[in-house]
């Protein structure tokens, strides 16, 4: 049996910590890199809830993103604002998707057949998306809803949040 020298074992042993070292500096390049290329995604549901197809209910979704530098203020005081001289314009996206959904209401109250419409084109498209790569990262909902018999305003909004 013949005896390794000590160096070599010492020598050995550098070279597995070295690739080691070597894998775990590629892992943390390429996290920090897949991590600074996590790209947004909202995508908004708006249902109207005004009786009779008088409403208009979308899912709509941007294809284009916004600068926000060039729409942020800043105020020193609390009570004087620069907003007034950013350019509407400047805000709006002229590129977006917009797929029709169906009003929650009928003439007669709600429609679960609508319901049930929206549902199958929100989650198809939802499908879509998450077969794209894009995660579910949140989602929120609001309302503004009918006053009673003389209101005929109302919308159920849905924001979805995805990563990417």
């Amino acid at each position: 049996m013949t005896q390794v020298p000590a160096s070599l074992i010492i020598f050995d042993l550098n070279i597995l910590i070295m690739k080691k070292l070597l894998l775990l500096i590629s892992f943390a390049a390429c996290s920090a890199t897949s991590w600074a290329q996590t790209q947004v995604k909202i995508v908004t549901v708006i249902e109207s809830i005004v009786p009779m197809g008088m409403g208009r209910s979308r899912l709509i979704e941007t294809n284009e993103s916004i600068n926000p530098a060039g729409l942020t203020t800043n105020r020193t005081d609390g009570k004087t604002s620069e907003q007034g001289k950013v350019d509407r314009d400047e805000v709006k996206v002229e590129n977006f998707s917009e797929t029709k959904l169906l009003n929650l209401f009928s003439g007669v109250g709600i429609n679960f057949q609508n319901v049930a419409s929206n549902d199958a084109v929100v989650s198809t498209r939802l499908t879509q998306l998450l077969a794209e790569g894009w995660k579910i990262a949140h989602v929120t909902g609001g309302v503004e809803s009918n006053g009673g018999q003389d209101d005929g305003q109302g919308i159920f909004l849905t924001r979805y949040i995805l990563v990417k």
